[in-house]
């Protein structure tokens, strides 16, 4: 998950297929149907094999031959200008053929899947087109009065007994029976990729409700270990690699400190070893050179009191290196 918006598109799709699995014999669902070469696309495209075939399924009842549908995830609103864009979609759908005429009007059907009832939109509809919106079901309604027929489908109002999946894939969930309920279902399918796709979205998109729950409840507990075992690793890896850094340039920084440390003591005691040694050195030489200097002028008879002040040493000094 990161971290961005949920990708909730597949996850429909998948609960789809889940909705008609006893009838995917009869119709193709197709993702993101591209209509054409420009950047236009379907979310998706269901098509009944044959005709002839009635489709039992409560959403899909209103099915004709080519259906389009357009799914707003739980966080998103189904606007006056969602209906006109994938309006247009149908037509154009229905135009760019082969042949003149190969998809009649009549054929077609759209559908607009949403989490919260768009009154905004039907009551727009309701006075620029004078369509009306008539409950066929629970969550199920239908727009009547326009050439394609087209239906509204509110995911949380719908069946729980006949569109379990559906219904729950949205993001408010609540933790307790609704939870428990959901991961007993989840159980009997945790094998089937489409169950796992939307049990996955559904899991994301309700995380701090399922952190509450999994404190309670094993199988949560083992449904995270299996849907995000991967990212609690890389999770783990980053915080390692994190610390690993961390101790390194504290190591490298303690280490720098107490080599400069080190470094100056030793260098002290270097410095001072060397200056006694040259300090001897010195006075040895100049010792030496004053002692030569006193010899020379006693020889030349100079004055035991004149050559103590010129050599700059007392007169006792000169009298014992004479001796």
């Amino acid at each position: 998950m990161e971290e961005g918006r949920l990708q909730w598109h597949p996850a429909f799709v998948a609960a789809l297929h889940i909705e008609f699995a006893a009838e995917l014999d009869v119709i193709e669902i197709e993702a993101e149907h591209q209509l054409s070469k420009k950047p236009l696309q379907i979310d998706v495209l269901i098509i009944k094999k044959a005709e002839g075939k009635t489709i039992r399924k409560n959403i899909g009842q209103i099915f004709r031959r080519y259906n389009v549908i357009e799914y707003k995830s739980p966080e998103d609103v189904l606007s006056i200008d969602d209906f006109y864009k994938v309006y247009g979609y149908a037509c154009i759908y229905k135009s760019d053929t082969r042949r003149v005429g190969e998809i009649r009007p009549e054929e077609i059907t759209l559908t607009f899947v949403c989490n919260h009832y768009p009154r905004v939109m039907i009551g727009n509809l309701k006075r620029s087109r004078g369509l009306e919106a008539v409950k066929k079901g629970e969550g199920i309604y239908y727009l009547v009065g326009d050439e394609f027929p087209i239906q509204v489908i509110i995911t949380k109002e719908l069946s729980k007994e006949e569109n379990y999946w559906l219904q729950n894939l949205r993001n408010n969930l609540k933790a307790g029976p609704e939870i428990r309920s959901l991961l007993e279902n989840y159980e009997e399918n945790r094998r089937e990729p489409y169950h796992q796709a939307v049990m996955d979205l559904i899991v994301r998109a309700n995380r701090e409700e399922m952190k509450e729950e999994r404190k309670m409840c094993e199988a949560l507990k083992e449904l995270y270990i299996e849907m995000f075992g991967d990212e609690l690793k890389e999770a783990e890896a980053r915080a390692l690699e994190r610390g690993m850094k961390k101790g390194l340039e504290q190591g490298i920084e303690k280490g720098i400190e107490k080599g400069l440390e080190r470094g100056l003591m030793q260098g002290l005691e270097q410095g001072i070893e060397k200056g006694i040694e040259q300090g001897l050195e010195q006075g040895l030489e100049q010792g030496e050179y004053r002692a030569k200097s006193i010899f020379k002028l006693f020889a030349q008879g100079v004055p035991i009191e004149l050559i103590a002040e010129r050599c700059s040493v007392s007169v006792e000094k000169v009298k014992q290196i004479l001796e």
